[in-house]
């Protein structure tokens, strides 16, 4: 009987995509562009918390959004009348996450000199943890709304994030969901994650995100 070649597929896209997603940080490193992939569930308050805190940085960087949805301006149309930075839109044409070809379109569409680019994935917890978008860092928010064990069901989101934001904790005594239990269970996933409790609705512990993002700019620009 013949031998049958096999081609690892999944493999070789993965290896692909990582590839390019060097190249990519790399090109921005030279431009001093500081890339963040934002990514959540649909629902966890993205756009919210993205707006508190840009409004608290954009007198200090230049900042620029891309939004990725599988269609509609939505989100573009809400940063940018919210905020007054410029916000383009990605549509995935039914995909449900970005990986850094996407992005890399993006980032040639986005007009102007930026030293922050933020890059608001698709509303998964799934697919967008696969593919390095060419992103410094990655960093997800979890509602409370969602439940204290998403770390335990999605491993892999929570591992790839450098950042995990808690948001809703204003809602946190109308729901069965234990904070320091969910601080656990992420640094089961990932030790080094910083989490940071933040209510988007009201502004609290904003401050510390847009802190540690300004930071994190800061050092980019500075290596």
């Amino acid at each position: 009987m013949n031998d049958v070649k096999v081609i690892e597929i999944k493999k070789s896209v993965f290896e692909d995509n990582d590839r390019e997603a060097d190249i990519l940080r790399d090109e921005l490193k030279r431009k001093g562009i500081y890339l963040l992939n934002l990514m959540s569930a649909p629902g966890s308050g993205k756009t919210t918390t993205l707006i508190q805190t840009i409004n608290r940085l954009k007198d200090k960087i230049r900042i620029a959004v891309m939004e990725a949805d599988i269609d509609s301006d939505v989100d573009a149309v809400k940063i940018q009348s919210a905020t007054g930075v410029s916000s383009i839109q990605l549509h995935t044409g039914g995909m449900c996450h970005l990986d850094a070809g996407m992005t890399r379109q993006g980032i040639d569409a986005v007009v102007g000199k930026f030293d922050l680019i933020i890059l608001e994935n698709v509303g998964n917890l799934v697919c967008p943890a696969e593919f390095d978008t060419g992103a410094v860092r990655n960093a997800m928010i979890l509602s409370v709304p969602e439940g204290d064990d998403k770390p335990l069901k999605y491993p892999l989101m929570f591992s790839v994030c450098d950042v995990v934001v808690i948001n809703k904790i204003d809602v946190l005594p109308y729901f069965d969901f234990d904070l320091e239990k969910c601080k656990e269970y992420i640094r089961m996933r990932n030790p080094k994650a910083i989490v940071l409790p933040v209510c988007a609705k009201t502004g609290e512990g904003i401050d510390a995100f847009a802190d540690w993002l300004l930071a994190e700019v800061r050092t980019w620009q500075n290596k």
